[in-house]
């Protein structure tokens, strides 16, 4: 499992972007072929100029006929697909509007059927057929973040009034992933990328399943209806990962254990890493940092909360940072002293100057 010591990654907010670097994030950011290429180097370029010294980016004199904005932190796409309407706003990412569906029921074929889809065939087409190749992803969200869009509330009261059909309308979810994650990783050699781009530096690409749901529900009612998914998901692919970006990851601690294949963990700001290193002592932890609360932070603190997390995960050998959807008011030395306490971090533990905790001292 091959990566660079504690990498580091931000996603800026869409208002960020807007206000800063004049993108729009209406349908053609997403879907017209020249737009895709024209705001992605743009972004790259962005991030070049204000924070190149920190190492962001290096696409950004390059070309690349990316099929997904992979410098957002957005689930839309699957959802429109499976009959949900979605709003494309200027300054916001996409907005999803439920379904409402009166019964926990899709159908999996129809979403290759759906206009959202046919916009997104077509945009790589022309993208293939100028560049001659694909790269990148879409976020495919989750299974229960689809369901709770399609279904609505009312899909905790199917949990115990008809949980079979439940468990039907999981698997065609499902069964709606794998097909389109098939199709893009097959063609691009990666799923992830747009869920979590910290994946991107891993040599094999992780398939990370976004459970940001995961924190409204029971942990039994995980096991019951979902732990099978990542279970099947984990013996299909040789890096499986879990995005859950909810408050308490360390909840789940003990069943995330089960998964013999969990190699990535997002876990959430505000996650006990303490905890989770405790059960998941080979699994890859990557540390998210809090948006609203990083705003608020000097850089000093910044640095201290830092370094506070990554001992708390153990150290930067089997960890990495990333702070998602900043928005406009944080400022370019807030998010670089995220990178300075990396590299402050991987200095001194190169240099043997590094005190990480022990095993029974994260307990």
């Amino acid at each position: 499992m091959t990566h660079p010591l504690l990498p580091v990654e931000i996603v800026l907010a869409p208002d960020w972007w807007h206000r800063h670097a004049g993108i729009c994030f209406d349908p053609d950011f997403f879907f017209h072929p020249a737009r895709r290429m024209e705001d992605e180097r743009k972004m790259e370029r962005v991030l070049s100029e204000r924070w190149g010294r920190c190492g962001l980016s290096a696409d950004a004199d390059t070309d690349v006929p990316l099929v997904g904005a992979t410098h957002l932190a957005a689930g839309y796409l699957l959802s429109e697909m499976m009959g949900c309407r979605v709003e494309y706003l200027e300054s916001a990412p996409p907005q999803v509007i439920p379904a409402g569906l009166d019964r926990p029921q899709t159908d999996p074929k129809a979403a290759f059927h759906s206009d959202a889809f046919r916009r997104f065939q077509t945009m790589r087409e022309q993208l293939r057929s100028r560049y001659g190749r694909l790269a990148g992803d879409v976020n495919w969200n989750g299974v229960l973040n689809l369901a709770l869009d399609l279904r609505g509330q009312d899909l905790y009261l199917d949990f115990i009034d008809q949980p079979e059909q439940v468990a039907a309308f999981f698997r065609d979810i499902a069964a709606v992933i794998d097909r389109f994650t098939d199709s893009i990783q097959r063609e691009t050699g990666t799923s992830s990328i747009s869920v979590n781009r910290t994946v991107r530096f891993f040599e094999r690409p992780v398939y990370l399943h976004s459970e940001c749901s995961l924190t409204m529900i029971s942990v039994e009612d995980y096991e019951r209806f979902l732990l099978p998914f990542d279970l099947a998901w984990s013996a299909r692919h040789e890096m499986f990962g879990i995005h859950y970006c909810g408050r308490d990851p360390h909840r789940y601690a003990q069943a995330f254990a089960k998964i013999p294949n969990l190699r990535f963990l997002d876990a959430g700001w505000g996650g006990d890493l303490r905890v989770l290193r405790r059960h998941l002592p080979d699994t890859f932890l990557n540390i998210r940092l809090g948006p609203v609360d990083l705003v608020q932070m000097t850089p000093d603190e910044i640095r201290a909360v830092v370094h506070r997390l990554v001992a708390d995960a153990g150290g930067p050998a089997n960890a990495g940072l990333c702070c998602i959807n900043l928005d406009a008011t944080v400022r370019d030395e807030q998010i670089a002293a995220i990178f300075e306490a990396a590299e402050e971090i991987r200095r001194a533990y190169r240099e043997g100057n590094l005190a990480v905790p022990l095993a029974d001292e994260t307990s």
